[in-house]
Formats: structure tokens, sequence, C-alpha cells
């Protein structure tokens, strides 16, 4: 079965998909990366100013299609908005109805999230609301917190060690 991370940026996705993969002993992929290479860009930022965003989201279509349709579990880091591309949401949810895969919601309050932008240099990244990306924070999360929460299979506290977001996923039940 494969585990999705999903959350806004720099809710930690790409901090804790490799931990979790080592864990759960298989591959870890973060779909900013396919996309962004199948689009021939060094990055998702890159590829979001280069394509558009309709033209992004629909590389990221295409680049989940293939992750869920592979075969062996995986942990996957989903982009920031991947979810809300046209189609994203029916294929998560197709795949958890067939049991192929489990989303789990790594949460973080915009506070904290334009917090880690700030301290980890992402405030370059590309705006998708006409704000600076730091500033959108709030904007993004009131408009995905409700989706990422209704496709959710786990919510997870975000302001957590990286550790202890492995460990609470790996082991629910303990």
């Amino acid at each position: 079965m494969h585990v999705l991370l999903i959350g806004l940026r720099c809710s930690g996705k790409t901090t804790v998909g490799p931990l979790l993969a080592q864990r759960l002993g298989c591959p870890f992929v973060d779909l900013d990366d396919r996309t962004a290479a199948a689009a021939g860009c060094a990055t998702a930022g890159e590829a979001l100013r280069s394509l558009g965003e309709p033209e992004f989201r629909a590389a990221e279509v295409k680049a989940l299609r293939g992750v869920l349709e592979a075969g062996a579990p995986m942990v996957v880091a989903l982009g920031g908005g991947t979810p809300t591309a046209p189609g994203a949401a029916a294929m998560i949810m197709d795949a958890q109805a067939r049991r192929a895969a489990v989303v789990v919601y790594l949460r973080a309050s915009p506070e904290v999230l334009t917090e880690r932008m700030r301290a980890g240099g992402h405030a370059s990244r590309p705006s998708l609301t006409g704000a600076g990306a730091v500033e959108e924070a709030a904007v993004l999360f009131q408009r995905r917190d409700p989706l990422y929460a209704r496709l959710a299979d786990r919510v997870v506290d975000a302001t957590l060690p990286a550790a202890a977001i492995v460990e609470q996923v790996a082991s629910p039940g303990e």
C-alpha cells in the first residue's frame, strides 16, 4: 500500500517522507521532482513558472497516476497543490477505496508554515494567489485544509519532530 503525504508547502512532506520510507523499507518519491523532471525542469517552482499553473497541474496528475499505478508500495510526498488538480482527488479516493493507498495529512498552522518558509529560504517559491509566497500561506490553508482533511485517513501534527511523525504513521495503533 502506498503512503501519500499531503499538506501545504513546508509542512514537512519531503523531510518526513524519506525517513518514513526507510522505516517502512520501501522507496520514497517526491512528486514535485517527478513533475519537474517530466517538464524538463530542475525544480517544481521552475516548472510552475515555465508551464503555468493549469499545465503544471495536468503534469502533476499524470505523475500521480504513474505513482498510483506502480505495483510496489512507496511513500509519496505530493505537491501541496496536487490534491486540487483536476481529477487528482478522485484518483486518490479511488486508490484509497481499492486499499492501494493511505493518505496522511501533515497539518500545521499558517503561522508555522510561514515561519518555516522564511527560515528555510522558501519565500522565493512562485506565488499561487498573487500575494508573496509567505503571505499566501493563510489563504492557501483556508482553501485547502477542508480538502486535505476530507482526503486524509490520518491527520498528524506537523509541528512534531520528524521522528515522532514517522513513529505515529508507521505505528498508528501503538
